[in-house]
């Protein structure tokens, strides 16, 4: 089986690589094709895979391209991880929002938005590729903003592209650990929202094997037990009592809405914002990869490296939260890599699995059409990925997805006609941008910082 990484100078590849080093079973994947822009950063990547390979019987075999052409014939899984601008256009979304005194994080709020604009016109070209070079293939989209960019692509590709998120992942395995629950990945979730906006209010299981096949739902206990409530990263992240007043567990990403004012004010007060801090760590690393005259020390270097960058994931939301440093349990590794493959391997082998995936909503959400690309439960199998029913969004969560989904389908007309007029009212209805006046500045901002946000037309 063939795979092809998009966006395969990325730092997160050797994860991906890992997981299939540990998939030993028939049907696995043979051949990895890295596909970057950047041949000095294909060039790192593959070193520190061949680090990894070392030794391993029947490692998938590894080649590199900057044609993406080349890249997608032949595949039977196209992994996107793009980032269009990279860590430089990171830090440029960032900048520009917090000099108006808005979050630019780069999936939520001003940032998000501005990635998006970014990234959608890249991503509609890549499934109009995929569907003319490989369309046998399905991709699996971890390009961020994730839900919007999949359903970007969805437009060209239908149920054949499926969006992967780690932070339901890793919620659900916490929250289950926390419970008690003898096996946590074969707990039932009843989680649901879009991509970086969705809340846990089930955790269902058998509790005597620890599965999801009774019908008891754990959650409603957490809540009474102080102790356990703040024993995890959510719990400290949002507190006790603000949990046990929404009677569910947020991801972590709606700390930015619960606690915007507060992570606003830690943010502009940091001594470099998170894409910064990233850029210039990374280009370390980079840098330092170029210099090597071969691949030993490679991985020692590169997870020197991921050992910092995930101890200080979210650290400017943890101060302003006083929830100190990220616990040992949840700088595991175990994330999207992990989804990734057991979702190739439920599809490939038609091995049934269920997974919180970015999908088509189809019927599952009453409040969105069909074609909007939701984050829900699925069952997994040789046909694709189909939403399993949840329990339905209510109050603030159904208000939260339906205002953030309809600023995406601002980003999608944008994206998609050029037009300024609907970037600018998708900054504007953004529930963290407060003013048409701040969302004209951002505009303006963002065309100033990133020359290809040229084609979005002041007119249309």
């Amino acid at each position: 089986m063939r795979l092809t990484i998009l966006g395969g100078g990325g730092f997160r590849v050797p994860l991906v690589y890992g997981a299939l080093l540990r998939d030993r079973a028939e049907g696995r994947v043979t051949h990895v094709t890295l596909h970057d822009l950047d041949g000095a950063r294909l060039t790192a990547i593959a070193r520190v895979l061949a680090d990894q390979g070392a030794g391993v019987p029947d490692a998938p075999s590894v080649t590199v391209t900057t044609d993406l052409d080349e890249a997608l014939r032949g595949a039977d899984f196209v992994f996107s991880a793009i980032r269009v601008g990279g860590l430089e256009g990171r830090a440029a979304d960032e900048r520009v929002a917090l000099a108006e005194g808005v979050l630019g994080q780069e999936t939520v709020g001003a940032g998000g938005i501005a990635y998006g604009l970014r990234t959608v016109p890249v991503a509609v070209d890549i499934a109009r590729r995929v569907a003319r070079l490989s369309p046998g293939a399905w991709v699996i989209n971890f390009t961020n903003p994730a839900g919007l960019v999949t359903e970007a692509m969805s437009r060209h590709l239908g149920d054949r592209v499926i969006g992967i998120c780690d932070s339901p992942v890793g919620l659900g395995r916490r929250v289950a650990r926390v419970l008690g629950v003898a096996d946590p990945a074969r707990a039932r979730l009843d989680y649901v929202g879009l991509n970086h906006l969705g809340w846990l209010r089930g955790v269902y299981a058998d509790e005597g094997s620890g599965t999801g096949a009774g019908a008891v739902n754990l959650l409603p206990a957490l809540f009474e037990d102080e102790s356990a409530l703040t024993s995890f990263e959510e719990g400290r992240l949002f507190g006790a009592e603000w949990l046990r007043s929404l009677g569910s567990v947020p991801n972590e990403y709606l700390h930015y809405y619960y606690f915007n004012r507060e992570t606003v004010t830690a943010y502009r007060e940091a001594k470099q914002t998170r894409g910064a801090f990233l850029r210039d760590q990374q280009a370390r690393f980079y840098d330092g990869m170029a210099e090597r005259t071969s691949a030993e020390g490679a991985l020692a270097a590169w997870d020197r490296t991921r050992a910092e960058r995930e101890a200080t994931y979210m650290a400017e939301n943890r101060e302003a939260a006083g929830a100190g440093e990220r616990a040992a349990d949840d700088l595991e590794s175990g994330g999207y890599e992990y989804v990734a493959l057991a979702l190739m391997r439920a599809i490939a082998r038609d091995e049934q699995a269920t997974l919180i995936l970015n999908v088509r909503n189809g019927t599952t959400l009453p409040l969105l059409d069909e074609d909007a690309v939701v984050e829900v439960p699925c069952l997994v199998g040789a046909t694709g990925a189909r939403p399993v029913a949840v329990s339905p969004l209510t109050g603030h969560e159904a208000g939260l997805v339906a205002a953030v989904k309809a600023v995406e389908r601002c980003v999608l007309e944008a994206g998609e006609s050029g037009s300024a007029r609907a970037a600018v009212k998708a900054f504007a209805l953004h529930p963290l941008v407060d003013s048409v006046g701040v969302a004209r500045r951002l505009l303006d901002g963002y065309r100033s910082a990133h020359p290809g946000l040229g084609y979005l037309r002041s007119g249309a």
